[in-house]
């Protein structure tokens, strides 16, 4: 693995995310996560995993310099690498906790909502949220769904209109988070979260998951390559593209000064 690092401790694993300055997900982090969930998911001496990130970096979300270099076809690539992770991520059958060490905005928020518990560091940089209107850019299906499957359709689409981005605290008041926690302390505490969740039998973890998140698996069960065409037209507005190429401008800017 290139973008991740893999501890393997008794009965399961740690995905730590390590992959340039701030963990951009691009399509070989996307990739590569899809692999590792699928990897685990079939090995049976991996009861759980905690995927995390490095302290006070969690991940900075999609990487839009990327995105915006690759065309139609690197658009396409990357979110058919991205999508299928978010599938097996939602459908990993086993405990599944995020320990998020720092801010995680955007397609990193999605990450995290995967999981079956989720635990956040505390500082005034680390947030959680959609905040793609800044852009004007369009969120897609898939991922205003799982977000609006933890806030609930009305919570979530105040939030995505205001472009909200929570803190830790506020985060885990609205049901974003599980935990909020000083930095440190948030890898402990979500591996003894996984642990205590590997007490229960598999096949009744298993099993339970299933029947209790019905509508997050139904909401992911689609056709990738259908979503794929859809967001590549959306990502071909000569008004998205206009404001890319402004964000992108702004970095260059901000760098140079």
């Amino acid at each position: 693995m290139q973008t991740l690092q893999l501890e393997h401790k008794e009965g399961y694993v740690i995905v730590q995310m390590n992959h340039g300055k701030v963990n951009a997900i691009d399509p070989l982090l996307a990739k590569e996560l899809g692999e590792v969930f699928r990897a685990m998911e079939a090995d049976e001496q991996i009861k759980g995993l905690v995927l995390t990130g490095r302290p006070h970096c969690f991940s900075a979300g999609l990487d839009i310099v990327t995105l915006s270099q690759g065309g139609k076809e690197g658009v396409k690539e990357f979110w058919r690498h991205y999508l299928a992770t978010l599938q097996a991520m939602v459908r990993f059958s086993k405990p599944f906790v995020c320990a998020i060490t720092g801010y995680a905005p955007a397609g990193a928020t999605i990450l995290a909502l995967c999981a079956d518990y989720r635990v956040m560091g505390q500082g005034p940089k680390h947030v959680i949220g959609m905040h793609e209107f800044k852009m004007a850019m369009q969120i897609p299906e898939l991922l205003c769904d799982i977000y609006a499957y933890h806030l609930g359709e009305r919570l979530a689409w105040q939030a995505v209109q205001n472009a909200q981005l929570f803190n830790s605290d506020e985060a885990k008041a609205i049901g974003l988070v599980d935990e909020s926690l000083a930095v440190e302390e948030v890898l402990p505490h979500a591996e003894q979260q996984l642990q205590r969740l590997m007490k229960v039998h598999l096949p009744v973890y298993q099993k339970s998951k299933t029947y209790l998140r019905k509508d997050l698996l139904r909401r992911v069960d689609r056709d990738i390559e259908e979503m794929v065409d859809v967001i590549a037209q959306e990502w071909d507005d000569p008004f998205v593209q206009a404001t890319v190429k402004a964000f992108l401008a702004s970095l260059k800017r901000d760098r140079s000064a």
